[in-house]
């Protein structure tokens, strides 16, 4: 699934491509009615989290959530024709987008885009996020902070790569039950340099110096002390950290 910094990467690449022009909206798999969109001019898109939202005048919140298998693809010549499956087509004057296989491409209310945002917790990527609201919700989680990270509701974007990054740089063991202000201040002051790294490079960067390597995800050992990662189910996905580096509490 694309975690917060791809999804911020797709919402500033589009806004900067399609935004104050008339779209050309389409779905050639049937799938979404193009209809309240279809020579509409864009106003901005924006991301929230995992979630993207489409501002077009006149028109309700288009809502996209990629899931676990959704992607984009990019056309610089905006009369190309769509590959089969794709949901939703967004051409501007000089290229397009093709949407295939979200889990969510909607319209949405008033009413259910304050619903949306009411569910998410503080983005680091947002420049509206507010720190201390970040902290509050993850010092009053008294279960595991691996699980506290994932939950959308208590910070949105994060999901299980920079769960494992995030929680090696602060010293975290994911199995950690509770933590203080001070922790949870140092974990998102974390998140916020690091998700923006990895949204200029499109990828999870950990490592300024090293932008390619994790330290921890899907490793055999801790690249920073070769200690062999420890691998779990923690909150429905597998869990990594250094025994060395992330010492159980």
């Amino acid at each position: 699934m694309p975690e917060g910094h791809l999804v911020h990467r797709y919402a500033r690449e589009q806004h900067a491509a399609l935004a104050g022009q008339v779209l050309a909206v389409s779905s050639p798999q049937g799938r979404f009615d193009p209809g309240p969109y279809d020579g509409r001019r864009l106003r901005a898109v924006e991301a929230y989290g995992k979630h993207l939202l489409y501002h077009l005048e006149d028109s309700p919140t288009l809502h996209v959530h990629l899931g676990m298998r959704g992607l984009f693809l990019r056309y610089d010549d905006p009369t190309a024709a769509p590959r089969t499956g794709v949901r939703l087509r967004l051409a501007g004057d000089a290229v397009a987008y093709d949407l295939i296989a979200p889990i969510r491409c909607e319209p949405l209310p008033a009413d259910g885009e304050r619903a949306l945002r009411d569910s998410l917790g503080p983005d680091p990527l947002r420049a509206d996020a507010d720190p201390a609201e970040a902290v509050r919700r993850l010092a009053a989680v008294r279960g595991a902070v691996g699980v506290a990270v994932l939950d959308q509701a208590v910070w949105a974007g994060i999901g299980n790569a920079w769960r494992a990054e995030l929680l090696f740089l602060a010293g975290l063991d994911p199995d950690t039950r509770g933590v203080e202000a001070e922790t949870a201040r140092r974990l998102w002051d974390l998140a916020v340099r690091y998700l923006a790294l990895g949204r200029d490079a499109g990828q999870v960067v950990s490592d300024p110096t090293a932008p390619d390597e994790r330290w921890v995800y899907k490793r055999p050992a801790c690249r920073r002390c070769g200690a062999p990662v420890r691998v779990w189910e923690l909150g429905g996905r597998s869990a990594y950290a250094c025994p060395v580096d992330q010492p159980r509490a």
